[in-house]
């Protein structure tokens, strides 16, 4: 969501204009304790599923015997593996304590993308302070001031800040916790020359007012943005980016949680700051 987001009615979560807020059903509420309709669970299939994940662990397990090295001779290059993620060694440098430095490459274009889309769809974004140095950090020097000013008109509408639960200046209520987050899932690079890319970053997003009395409770999102990137003062910077809906999965029959657990996850489990 964010990415800017798609929460935004005024002005688009990033930015952008094209997005909308989308709020939970009056008479719909995850924290009421139903589970969603529509579907049915198989136990035969979760069981199945469960031995093979408990297989694999065993196997993977197996294999770390006798490879144990000392710390400064390991070998971080990646492992060719179906269920093994790629990547080179993580970036070391950060500005305004977002990764930075990213690989003059197509793996460091995907990995530049990942990261920006966290801190675009953070909450941290509702700060007027912290929104100002995450544009400066994620965006081209020549798009970040008339980004900045989107997203200030887009962050200070009254209106905009209500229909989502928050007060004039982006505050939850008491007792309540604001939640935006995005967790990439996936990055794919349709275009990757030397100076500019194309990449495309698959992501699911909380958002929403965790705690009891909320009237719009922490729900799950999908979508897809692309980012285009160029290669600017030895980094990727974001110059322009658009957001669509899904790929959207088949959700399990689980019952949500309630509003107590809820809040105590979101502060109990930290959001990454390093993706890929």
């Amino acid at each position: 969501m964010s990415l800017g987001d798609e929460h935004g009615s005024s002005g688009g979560y990033g930015g952008t204009g094209q997005t909308h807020t989308r709020l939970p059903e009056a008479d719909v509420s995850p924290y009421a304790g139903g589970r969603r309709g529509g579907r049915t669970s198989s136990r035969s299939l979760v069981t199945v599923v469960g031995v093979v994940v408990l297989l694999i662990a065993a196997i993977a397990f197996a294999n770390r015997g006798g490879d144990d090295v000392p710390s400064d001779e390991t070998d971080d290059s990646p492992k060719t593996a179906a269920t093994a993620p790629s990547g080179e060694k993580p970036v070391r440098s950060k500005a305004a304590g977002i990764p930075s430095g990213f690989a003059h490459n197509r793996q460091g274009a995907e990995s530049a993308a990942a990261n920006y889309s966290i801190a675009l769809g953070s909450a941290e974004l509702f700060d007027k302070d912290r929104r100002r140095e995450i544009v400066t950090a994620v965006y081209a020097p020549d798009i970040a001031a008339a980004r900045q000013a989107d997203l200030d008109r887009a962050y200070s509408n009254e209106e905009f800040l209500t229909n989502i639960g928050l007060d004039k200046d982006g505050k939850a209520p008491a007792g309540q916790t604001f939640v935006s987050r995005v967790v990439p899932v996936g990055t794919k690079a349709t275009k990757a020359t030397a100076d500019e890319a194309t990449v495309e970053v698959w992501y699911t997003s909380l958002f929403g007012l965790s705690g009891e009395g909320s009237t719009n409770p922490v729900t799950e999102s999908w979508y897809t943005t692309t980012y285009q990137l160029t290669w600017i003062d030895e980094d990727w910077k974001v110059t322009d980016f658009q957001q669509k809906d899904g790929p959207v999965p088949v959700g399990r029959d689980q019952k949500a949680s309630t509003a107590d657990d809820m809040t105590k996850a979101v502060e109990e489990f930290g959001g990454f700051t390093y993706a890929r």
